[in-house]
């Protein structure tokens, strides 16, 4: 998937990363809504917080390959 991505970033604004694909499309993930689904207690909250404003573009692999399950 990472072969797909053009640009990922965190817009501050939307709470959202935005991610441009090869194909011309783009993707806007609702990071707070990511966790509220997913993060159990506060440190997973933090580690996503991490990866969204450190490795903005690991988060969206981990989030499109279904990783973020396990």
């Amino acid at each position: 998937m990472k072969n797909n991505i053009l640009s990922c970033k965190f817009n501050i604004d939307t709470a959202c990363v935005e991610v441009k694909l090869t194909d011309g499309s783009m993707v806007s993930i609702d990071c707070i809504a990511v966790e509220n689904e997913y993060a159990n207690n506060m440190y997973e909250t933090s580690e996503f917080d991490f990866l969204i404003c450190n490795e903005p573009i690991n988060y969206v692999e981990m989030l499109l390959s279904g990783k973020i399950e396990s």
